[in-house]
């Protein structure tokens, strides 16, 4: 019988070493990512034989992660599988791309069904390209920027640390202010809280855009594995030509250049996030889909 939990900053050190055995680029396999969002997914992560297993939701309609780590991962699996047996309800899995695909496959023949929603593929980008911004493809990205810097010959980039934390929580408090839509941002912003208030440990990396000594931008998010980075967070005002592509690329210039790739996650379906996401010309698509156990 599996004991979930929700996951603490304790659980840090022995998730991640499960994660290092991680065989995707999916941004959801980073301990931040679990952390922080745990209060809005309702987040439970539990331990099993080498094994790092996640489940979200409010019983009995949980859902699970695939197991992450080394060991027999068809024992794994069948230990999901009888958890949600246990609770009445069909097992799902989430973010299984093509090669855990395969796996379950391979252990479980014709025991899944698999269901894909483009609203949760990957955009995932060559440092390389985000950082120069170079050729045809990223011509209008370099003119934004250009006349950034030609109407606020004032703008300085930072990198987040302690002593300049708090001016992101005032700029995404006022991002949110000037947001008069429908949209519940609170879960969002409770991520960030606990995000900022857990930066250092959660080995978290970001920068800040300013203009006059004031902050007006912002970005954060940590390393998945040697290869990729994946950022989770970002917010600037649209309003102002240009402080998305700068932010973004000094960012990438000052912060990424050790990576391959870097993780921009989801477009959710938003039509205006998913034009955004594509501007940038990604190099992956990932995707991804939830497993059905059928069997």
């Amino acid at each position: 019988m599996l004991t979930f939990s929700k996951p603490t900053i304790e659980d840090k050190a022995w998730v991640d070493e499960c994660f290092r055995y991680v065989n995707s680029f999916n941004c959801e396999y980073t301990f931040g990512n679990l952390f922080v969002w745990s209060t809005a997914y309702r987040t439970e992560i539990t331990g099993f034989e080498g094994f790092m297993m996640c489940r979200w939701g409010k019983a009995p309609d949980y859902k699970y992660s695939l197991p992450i780590g080394k060991g027999n991962f068809k024992k794994a699996v069948e230990e999901i599988i009888a958890d949600a047996k246990s609770f009445g309800i069909k097992p799902v899995m989430y973010g299984v791309t093509e090669n855990y695909k395969k796996l379950l496959d391979e252990y479980f023949p014709n025991k899944f069904d698999y269901i894909y929603d483009e609203g949760d593929f990957d955009y995932i980008y060559s440092v390389e390209k985000m950082a120069s911004l170079s050729g045809k493809k990223y011509h209008g990205k370099r003119n934004h920027i250009t006349n950034f810097k030609k109407n606020h010959p004032d703008w300085s980039f930072e990198i987040i640390d302690s002593s300049n934390i708090n001016e992101c929580i005032e700029l995404h408090s006022n991002w949110i202010n000037t947001h008069e839509d429908d949209a519940d941002y609170s879960f969002e912003f409770e991520a960030v809280l606990t995000a900022f208030e857990n930066y250092e440990k959660l080995g978290f990396v970001g920068g800040i855009l300013k203009v006059g000594g004031k902050a007006i931008a912002y970005t954060m998010g940590e390393r998945h594995s040697d290869e990729l980075f994946v950022t989770h967070f970002e917010k600037a005002p649209p309003e102002i030509q240009g402080a998305y592509p700068i932010i973004n690329q000094e960012f990438t210039k000052n912060c990424l250049m050790d990576y391959q790739y870097v993780n921009r996650e989801e477009d959710l379906g938003i039509e205006g996030l998913r034009k955004a996401k594509q501007s940038y010309n990604p190099e992956i698509l990932l995707k991804k889909g939830a497993a059905v156990y059928n069997g």
